[in-house]
């Protein structure tokens, strides 16, 4: 039976799975692969302090990752259907393991956080650019 999301271990488990399934996706893991180069075991730890700040107000994260963002899009465009496959990953995931209050909100706010995070980037393809 599948419970909620109480604690650090549930937020390990849930982004080591998502990056997991990630690292194999045909659509975005060439980006984590790739054109981020990411080291992992840096990495990881970084996402379970911002998934336990997203989720319990830890205050464990203290990074931008709009940054980060930003200069993938510059190296490598970035697009909305990168940003949908994401969604769709991380939602699966976190429907295979859990279920609960908790679950529903990391949902909405990785939604959220997705949202923001192509209205800004996309931002500049939009406005006018003048001389």
């Amino acid at each position: 039976m599948k419970k909620d999301i109480t604690d650090r271990k549930d937020i390990e488990l849930l982004v080591n799975s998502f990056y997991d399934k990630v690292k194999a996706d045909e659509e975005i893991g060439f980006i984590f692969n790739d054109v981020a180069k990411i080291n992992w075991e840096k990495h990881l730890p970084i996402m379970y302090d911002f998934w336990e700040n997203v989720l319990f107000f830890t205050g464990t994260y203290s990074g931008n990752p709009m940054n980060l963002h930003n200069h993938l899009h510059h190296i490598r465009p970035l697009n909305h259907k990168h940003f949908e496959q994401w969604n769709k990953l991380f939602i699966a995931i976190v429907d295979e393991y859990f279920k609960g209050a908790n679950a529903k909100l990391i949902k909405q706010r990785a939604i959220s956080i997705s949202t923001v995070m192509q209205e800004k980037l996309f931002q500049s393809q939009k406005e006018p650019h003048h001389l």
